[in-house]
C-alpha cells in the first residue's frame, strides 16, 4: 500500500511538471509571432482590366509571391511580383494572315489551330503597414504602396507549329509586347497566427501602368504602334504567408 501511495504521488508530480511545461511551451509559441520578421508570400488572384488594357484583354488570372521585412511596429518593406494570364484577347495581330472568311492556312494547306492568349507580369518594391486592433495581436488591415514595372503581350500559341510566319524572331512582330513603369496598391486583411497555424492575407489589389510598345514593328498594322498607354488592373488576391521571426542574438523561429 505504501508503495502504491508513493507511486501515485510521483505520478501527480509528473503530471504537474508536464502541465507546467506545456503552459510554458504555449507561452513560448505565443511569443514567436512578435518582433521583427521576414515573411515569404505565395498567392493567386483574379483581375479585371481597365483603360487601354481593357481594349486589348479581358478577365484574367494571376499568380506570384513576395518577400517582406517587418518591424516590431508592423511596418514593412519588401519586393513583390506576379504573372497574369488569360484567354480573352480583343485585338487580332494575325489579321494580316487570315483569309476573308477569318481562317489561317497552315503550311500543310490545312486550317491552322493557332490561338491567342494573354501573358504579362509585374515586378516591384513595396512599403506598408499592418494596422492591428489589439496591440498584443498581429492581425488586421494590411495596406501597401508599391512601384515597379508592368509588362504584357499577346502570346501566339501554335501547338502544332503549323505556321512558319510566327516562328523565331518573326513572332516578335505579332506579340505587341508592351511595358513601362507602374504603381501598385493593396488593401486587405492579414493574419499572422500566434501558433503559426494560420498565416494568410486576402484583399484587393490595383495597378496603374504607364506603358508603350516595346517592338519596332507590328506586321499586322505595318508600322510601329506608337503612343503612350494607361493600363489599369483591378483584382482580388489571396496569399499564404510563411513568417520567420528574428529574436535576440541569432535565433530565428518560424
Amino acid at each position: 500500500m505504501k508503495h502504491k501511495i508513493i507511486f501515485f504521488l510521483a505520478l501527480l508530480q509528473g503530471i504537474s511538471v508536464c502541465a507546467q511545461r506545456f503552459r510554458e511551451h504555449a507561452e513560448e509559441q505565443d511569443a514567436r509571432n512578435k518582433g521583427k520578421a521576414i515573411m515569404f508570400h505565395l498567392g493567386m488572384g483574379v483581375q479585371l482590366p481597365g483603360a487601354d488594357l481593357a481594349d486589348r484583354f479581358g478577365f484574367c488570372g494571376s499568380y506570384g509571391g513576395g518577400i517582406d521585412f517587418m518591424t516590431t511596429n508592423n511596418y514593412f518593406i519588401g519586393f513583390e511580383g506576379y504573372g497574369f494570364f488569360g484567354k480573352e484577347v480583343n485585338e487580332d495581330p494575325l489579321a494580316i494572315l487570315r483569309t476573308p472568311e477569318g481562317y489561317i492556312i497552315a503550311n500543310t494547306r490545312s486550317l491552322s489551330s493557332v490561338v491567342l492568349r494573354e501573358r504579362g507580369m509585374y515586378l516591384g518594391g513595396a512599403i506598408g503597414k499592418l494596422f492591428t486592433f489589439k496591440k498584443e495581436e498581429r492581425r488586421g488591415v494590411r495596406v501597401s504602396l508599391g512601384a515597379g514595372w508592368l509588362q504584357h503581350r499577346i502570346a501566339v500559341q501554335d501547338n502544332d507549329r503549323s505556321l512558319t510566319q510566327i516562328t523565331g524572331d518573326y513572332a516578335k512582330g505579332y506579340d505587341r509586347l508592351t511595358g513601362g513603369p507602374a504603381l501598385h496598391q493593396f488593401i486587405g486583411w492579414q493574419k499572422l497566427g500566434k501558433l503559426k497555424k494560420a498565416n494568410f492575407m486576402i484583399g484587393f489589389e490595383f495597378a496603374q501602368g504607364f506603358t508603350q510598345t516595346r517592338r519596332d514593328w507590328d506586321f499586322s498594322e505595318m508600322k510601329k504602334l506608337s503612343g503612350k498607354r494607361l493600363d489599369l488592373t483591378f483584382g482580388i488576391k489571396a496569399a499564404w504567408t510563411m513568417p520567420f521571426y528574428l529574436r535576440a542574438g541569432s535565433e530565428i523561429s518560424y
